[in-house]
């Protein structure tokens, strides 16, 4: 889910403020957790920008068998439009890891698409 923040964005310098709320489910039978996130930012003229780092939001949250995380964060366009995709770092409890994919979801400011 994704939506437009009026109150922080500033149109006349091209600053389109979004946030949006991830939800990770854990339908192994191993606890996992998040040690990377991996952005792809795409703005709606194509420009895309990557953005790598640990954890989300400053945590590196372990997700037990069958339970969930979930988080709300942000991200700044140049654009009044665009999408985001990336992939999640995750280690299970045995030490291997593999990459979660995150589908992509759209940014948009209300009005702007027709």
């Amino acid at each position: 889910m994704s939506l437009f923040l009026p109150e922080q964005s500033d149109i006349s310098v091209d600053r389109y403020v979004f946030a949006y709320r991830i939800t990770i489910s854990n339908e192994s039978d191993l606890t996992v957790q998040l040690l990377r996130r991996h952005w792809f930012i795409t703005e709606a003229n194509g420009a895309v920008r990557e953005v790598e780092g640990e954890g989300v939001v400053g945590e590196q949250p372990s997700i037990e068998p069958g339970d969930f995380h979930e988080y709300t964060s942000g991200a700044v366009l140049e654009l009044p439009a665009g999408s985001m995709r990336g992939t999640y770092k995750m280690q299970r409890e045995d030490g291997s890891a593999f990459e979660a994919r995150i589908p992509e979801f759209k940014l948009y400011m209300p009005r702007t698409l027709h």
